[in-house]
């Protein structure tokens, strides 16, 4: 049983939207129209001649369009096999998958979200890919990012691309309000608030100096990793304590006190772009996004953004980076033609001209070969998210672990108790508390 907890807003309970690119790397674009047969299932899956799959994803038409160049030259070289795709806004992806689950109407290939592989893959509902060793080579991934689907010794996906979470710190606001731009690699958190209360205070909080999200669960795990815990651990039990879930919160609490950190209620629901964002907006001077999405931020930018680690890697207990993913592509058990599905799979894995076709929209590709392959053809600001995670992939870095049953509640009711710790209707340390008994409530069933 849950705690109980105080009402919050509606308005506050939507905070999430804030900064949704920082938790999975995927922006909530509002008004996607899905494609092939809509993303409702349905109808015959035989074309008559050969077969056909369904693809589904999430995602913006931009992305779309480029998922469709990679498909056109996959159908190509196999006109045996014909692909219908459909993509959603990541808001009702989730629903709509579960639904066509429980409707016995899979889709072939889909993307997975890494909160809920385990979920599926216990229901016996998602295809082991050990068992198509012949039709699918996975040696090109590094061992962090194989580890990313595995369950039990089983795979039940393939990262659609790799990804970590950064800090961006907009360099014409240092510039213009003389405060140093910390070094990336060294920086500590309190290095975070020193550049952050400087920027606010010469600003007179026109722009405050950071402003990154509470409720992310990526950027949790890297402050709990930080700390030597892990916020899921390996036997798929809630691995972090009451009291560095109160650091977390009094971190960003006392940053807000000072005026380094924006008041509450300052962050409103907004559209997920870039564009749309507060650093693009000059309202903040950094935040951490998910690093495939370094190109677009420093666009929307005008170019001035500096790409960091996160704070604290070189100070704490251990590191809390790791090398993670947007999103999994995987096939379902029930698919009529998992061999197809799965050829189609390990082409957009080892094929470089699937990954020069869609490029760092889903981060970087997953085999370190395409990914040395295709690096020179990327745009600098991609190439330099591309480089940035590279050099993660060569360091020891601690293994993100699939969330257990029941984690993917957690990001939802984490919302609602950073909210009341922001407005002080709840202190950090009561927040932590009632964090660490819904969260066990929640895995422990």
């Amino acid at each position: 049983m849950t705690t109980e907890r105080p009402p919050a807003s509606g308005s506050e309970l939507n905070r999430r939207n804030l900064m949704k690119l920082s938790g999975l790397g995927l922006a909530a674009v509002p008004g996607l129209a899905a494609c092939g047969r809509g993303f409702g299932g349905g109808g015959d899956d035989e074309s008559g001649d050969g077969v056909t799959l369904n693809m589904v994803w999430w995602g913006d038409a931009t992305r779309a369009e480029k998922t469709q160049a990679a498909l056109d030259i996959f159908m190509e070289a196999n006109p045996d096999i014909t692909i219908e795709v459909e993509y959603q806004d990541s808001g009702p992806y989730q629903d709509k998958l579960a639904t066509r689950f429980a409707a016995n109407d899979a889709p072939d290939l889909m993307a997975m979200r890494m909160d809920s592989l385990r979920e599926y893959a216990d229901r016996g509902a998602l295809l082991d890919l050990n068992e198509y060793g012949d039709d699918i080579d996975l040696s090109g991934l590094s061992e962090n990012a194989a580890n990313l689907a595995e369950v039990d010794g089983s795979v039940f996906g393939v990262p659609a691309g790799l990804n970590a979470v950064g800090f961006v710190i907009r360099k014409d606001f240092a510039e213009q309000y003389g405060v140093a731009v910390p070094d990336g690699y060294t920086w500590s958190w309190d290095d975070l608030a020193a550049f952050a209360q400087g920027i606010s205070d010469a600003s007179g909080k026109e722009v405050y100096g950071t402003g990154y999200d509470v409720q992310t669960l990526q950027n949790l795990v890297v402050w709990v990793r930080q700390q030597g815990e892990d916020l899921f651990t390996e036997d798929g039990k809630l691995g972090v304590s009451a009291g560095t879930m109160q650091a977390w919160f009094e971190l960003a609490d006392g940053m807000r006190q000072s005026g380094a950190y924006p008041p509450a209620g300052f962050f409103e629901e907004i559209g997920g772009s870039a564009d749309q964002s507060y650093i693009a907006q000059g309202k903040l001077a950094s935040q951490i996004i998910p690093t495939n999405n370094f190109l677009g931020y420093n666009e929307a930018c005008g170019g001035n953004l500096a790409l960091l680690r996160i704070p604290g890697e070189t100070q704490a207990v251990r590191r809390g980076q790791s090398v993670d993913c947007p999103h999994l592509w995987s096939v379902a058990a029930a698919s009529k033609h998992p061999k197809e599905a799965v050829r189609l799979l390990n082409f957009l894995t080892n094929d470089p001209e699937a990954s020069l076709a869609t490029g760092t929209t889903r981060g970087v590709p997953a085999s370190t070969a395409v990914a040395e392959e295709i690096k020179d053809s990327l745009e600098p600001d991609d190439l330099a998210a591309t480089e940035y995670l590279m050099g993660l992939q060569g360091e020891d870095l601690p293994r993100s672990y699939t969330y257990p049953p029941g984690g993917s509640a957690i990001a939802d009711f984490l919302d609602v108790i950073a909210v009341e710790v922001e407005f002080g209707r709840q202190s950090p340390a009561d927040g932590a508390a009632q964090f660490i008994t819904e969260a066990t409530a929640a895995i422990e069933g």
